[in-house]
């Protein structure tokens, strides 16, 4: 997903997870509409959608593990069954297989505000493995990072959310990064979808178009 700051990009994703409700239209997530559910009934389906962020929202205070776990909290009956005296050894397994997946099993113990911000975007994917999705929101996830790191993490990304069939929604502002790793590219312009195509039909003037000539920009959130 492309478009200025400004667009709706980040709007439309609130409308997906239910955080924010659409004016009008509809939100259809496994042929059910979302805007006509109530907050209990949202909640079983929010637990289905993970998120990924620009600025990664870990706890920097406790360990890399214990942010992990923090993503079963939608699955268990109360918040403690997620801090690590009080998880099943169970939830501890997965919690590691995780880590080990993003390779960061050996950092386990570490306080999260310790460690490099790729490696932060990397426990961050770890705890929405460990949320078990259907699909993945991910909003400007490699934003906070130098070009080397944000490949590592776009490569990480995709690989285990293809190894899951996951669905991934990716704001991106990078079009080379974009166009490298989407498969269908949504632009917004102005809270109007204006490209809607496969990569591979797009022509490189639509996409200069989107930036080039976006007037009158309003602030993210407006649209």
């Amino acid at each position: 997903m492309l478009g200025h700051n400004g667009s709706g990009k980040s709007t439309l994703f609130r409308c997906i997870s239910s955080f924010e409700s659409p004016t009008e239209g509809k939100i259809l997530f496994n042929n059910q509409d979302l805007t006509k559910l109530n907050k209990r009934q949202l909640r079983p389906v929010r637990k289905r959608i993970g998120m990924v962020f620009q600025h990664f929202h870990l706890i920097h205070n406790l360990t890399v593990f214990q942010n992990v776990l923090f993503g079963a909290l939608g699955s268990v009956r109360t918040p403690f069954e997620t801090f690590a005296p009080f998880a099943t050894k169970q939830l501890r397994m997965e919690a590691m297989y995780c880590l080990e997946r993003v390779g960061l099993s050996h950092l386990a113990k570490r306080r999260a505000d310790q460690l490099s911000g790729g490696q932060q975007q990397r426990v961050a994917i770890a705890r929405m493995l460990m949320q078990k999705p259907e699909m993945v929101l991910a909003d400007e996830p490699i934003a906070s990072l130098d070009p080397k790191a944000g490949r590592e993490v776009m490569d990480l990304l995709w690989e285990v959310t293809r190894e899951r069939k996951l669905t991934v929604i990716c704001i991106l502002h990078q079009m080379d990064i974009a166009l490298e790793y989407g498969e269908r590219i949504i632009a917004l312009k102005k809270g109007l979808k204006v490209i809607d195509k496969p990569v591979g039909e797009i022509a490189p003037s639509e996409l200069n178009d989107l930036y080039n000539h976006d007037n009158g920009q309003a602030e993210e959130g407006e649209k």
